[in-house]
């Protein structure tokens, strides 16, 4: 008999070429998204992006480097947005909410923004955790951002975008609408839940992300600047035959520091010259306008 693979039963397997026409607003054919990831980390020990890797804890040199993107980084790329008139998705460690709220309250006052939970901190893991711990942690990160801001997130981005087999079910049980933990498509997917539910799968990509492409693989800024010029337009060629999704997933202490920023800047700056032809929004956005004309 052949192989059967185990298989995750979330959606089935559809061609991008083999599916419904559907349009953005105003006819728009091309969605743009920004996600900003907002990250605290315990002070010690614990998971976090390392500069340099290997160092004993407590690591001072990475910890210091990323608290630079919540000190500095971050308001500069604020800055930048305003200037640039891009709406923005502000995914956040609910610790956040504790560490630096008048950061997020300067977002959420300044720019067209959403609030998308990100776990407590990225010193943990999300599939470390039994379904009770999950669910614990699911529900602490939605409420606690939701005490302090006053909004109720409806998007969730796991901590280090580490699911278990069991989190599309206990988000959507939890409330939420959409995740972007997959980066499977160019187009938001259902994904079926345990008792007939469902739970749409916006897209977030791994490759136009300052993390993979800068601190594992070294990249360069200037190549990162490109792939971000190059994926939107091609995405914006292709989207002429279908309506598409394009992410970008930013960390303000890796594209906040000085000699990267003007390199998004540049990359943004071409992006934003084509705003007539394109819909620039937030995620959660994209997941109301898809369920209203693809119902899952």
């Amino acid at each position: 008999m052949p192989l059967e693979l185990d298989h995750h039963h979330r959606y089935p397997y559809r061609a991008i070429t083999d599916r419904p026409d559907f349009e953005w607003p105003e006819g728009k054919r091309l969605a743009v998204h920004i996600g900003l990831n907002f990250e605290h980390f315990h002070f010690g020990h614990g998971y976090g992006p390392a500069l340099v890797p290997g160092r004993h804890e407590p690591d001072v040199l990475n910890y210091a480097w990323r608290d630079y993107g919540n000190r500095v980084g971050a308001w500069r790329m604020l800055e930048m947005f305003e200037s640039l008139g891009f709406p923005v998705g502000l995914i956040v460690n609910s610790t956040i909410a504790d560490y630096c709220p008048e950061l997020i309250e300067a977002y959420r006052a300044r720019l067209s923004s959403e609030l998308i939970a990100h776990g407590r901190t990225n010193s943990e893991s999300q599939n470390e955790f039994d379904e009770a711990g999950e669910a614990a942690l699911i529900a602490e990160s939605r409420d606690h951002l939701l005490a302090v801001f006053g909004e109720r997130p409806v998007g969730w981005l796991g901590p280090w975008i580490a699911q278990s087999a069991r989190t599309p079910d206990l988000l959507a049980e939890a409330g939420f609408v959409y995740h972007m933990d997959w980066a499977h498509d160019d187009q938001p997917v259902w994904m079926a839940t345990r008792g007939k539910g469902s739970i749409l799968s916006v897209p977030y990509p791994q490759e136009i992300n300052d993390i993979p492409a800068i601190v594992p693989h070294r990249g360069d800024h200037r190549e990162f600047e490109a792939r971000i010029v190059d994926q939107f337009d091609e995405l914006l060629a292709q989207s002429r035959r279908q309506s598409l999704v394009m992410g970008i997933a930013l960390h303000p202490y890796i594209m906040g520091q000085p000699f990267r920023i003007r390199s998004l800047r540049r990359a943004l700056s071409h992006i934003a010259a084509h705003r007539e032809e394109i819909w620039l929004t937030t995620s959660g956005a994209i997941a109301d306008h898809y369920a209203g004309v693809c119902p899952g």
